[in-house]
């Protein structure tokens, strides 16, 4: 039996994935832009596929919501090594925390439709564990670097960087947002303030 051609297949399989996940980067910018009741017409069109092609992928729009949720949250996770292997820890907690503000914009604005699909409170702390983890990564190496306190909790942190988003997470308040992003941060820092004893 001839041996069968290896490459072909794998690069059809590459091809494959980067029309999906250009898909799914499509649809979290239609979804913060504008919310989950766009056309899924408009999606495919942003996305220069057919819109055969999107419902070939996600049957419905709760599909295709859940699976721009979980795929924003890979991308995020996974952009904290890529901002290491380019910058000091400070620089890329910081861009992490622009990534984390536009990831919280997505979410909101796929709204209750993604509320609805994801009821399930053990995968919504499995989410929150890997975002912590993410960002565990990026102050560990701080630490490394003698730029970042060695007594947070990534945890805390993550907790701050949303409660910042949820009082200023519009397009309008990025100055107010940015302004309480860089004191978190300072506030993190080696020379930043330090708990008082108790």
């Amino acid at each position: 039996m001839p041996d069968t051609p290896a490459v072909e297949p794998r690069s059809l399989r590459a091809d494959a994935q980067g029309n999906l996940d250009r898909l799914l980067e499509v649809a979290a910018c239609t979804f913060q832009r504008d919310g989950a009741d766009t056309s899924m017409r408009a999606i495919a069109k942003a996305a220069g596929v057919g819109v055969g092609t999107l419902y070939r992928h996600f049957a419905t729009r709760d599909r295709l919501i859940e699976a721009t949720y979980r795929s924003e949250i890979a991308r995020l996770c996974a952009a904290a090594p890529e901002l290491l292997e380019s910058s000091p820890a400070l620089d890329a907690l910081r861009t992490w925390m622009n990534l984390f503000v536009t990831f919280m914009a997505t979410k909101d604005g796929m709204g209750e439709a993604l509320r609805a699909i994801l009821v399930d409170d053990d995968e919504k702390m499995t989410t929150r564990h890997l975002l912590a983890d993410a960002l565990g990564e990026l102050l560990s190496r701080g630490v490394v670097e003698g730029t970042l306190r060695d007594d947070i909790a990534p945890y805390d942190v993550l907790l701050g960087i949303g409660g910042i988003t949820l009082i200023a997470g519009g397009a309008a308040q990025s100055a107010t947002r940015n302004r309480l992003l860089d004191l978190l941060v300072d506030g993190l820092r080696t020379d930043g303030p330090r708990p008082r004893d108790a």
